[in-house]
């Protein structure tokens, strides 16, 4: 049997984020979900060595790696779009279960087994990580936009800020007050 899955895969490079918006510097799904990797890989380690968690990193970040993968076959939807109203946001659940499902389909039947839990992340403990990375992902996207002067993501950064604070995650906040304020200095200023 021959499989499309990784070739699919490759194609996040493809589509592109942020589509509604006037971006400096544009981003792609594959670049985000890397970002999104790092950034959950590091809320994990946080959690357990901080905050008394017991969760594999490796597995929240495999999980981040893949977090969109769904979006080869659907598109990147806008958030706003996305979350509009719940019968968008719930339709647009099931397209992505839709395409999650069809993806491990993909995979030779030896293989699917492997990659179920990781295209639809089942344990709870890692979506919250992964949402949360997702999240910050979006929060640095905005502050490398304001930072290149493009006061269009001046809404979405106090948007993003605001939802990250209410995750009640200490993981989070502790990498907001550790690492965030980094993302707003130059080069030579992160000497």
């Amino acid at each position: 049997m021959k499989s499309h899955f990784f070739a699919y895969i490759a194609r996040m490079r493809f589509i592109q984020r942020w589509a509604l918006m006037r971006n400096t510097a544009s981003e792609n799904v594959q670049e985000h979900s890397h970002q999104v990797a790092v950034l959950a890989h590091a809320l994990a380690v946080i959690r357990n060595r901080f905050f008394g968690g017991t969760v594999d990193p490796g597995t929240v970040a495999v999980a981040a790696l893949y977090h969109d993968a769904s979006e080869i076959l659907t598109g990147d939807m806008p958030t706003p779009i996305k979350y509009y109203n719940p019968a968008i946001r719930d339709a647009y659940k099931d397209v992505e279960a839709l395409a999650e499902r069809k993806l491990t389909e993909m995979l030779p039947p030896a293989l699917q087994e492997d990659y179920r839990p990781i295209l639809t992340i089942q344990d709870p403990e890692v979506a919250a990580l992964v949402k949360a990375a997702d999240k910050l992902s979006a929060y640095i996207k905005c502050l490398e936009e304001l930072k290149a002067g493009n006061n269009e993501f001046r809404e979405a950064a106090a948007q993003t800020r605001q939802a990250l604070e209410g995750y009640g995650l200490p993981e989070v906040d502790y990498f907001l007050k550790t690492f965030l304020e980094s993302f707003s200095l130059s080069l030579d200023e992160l000497k």
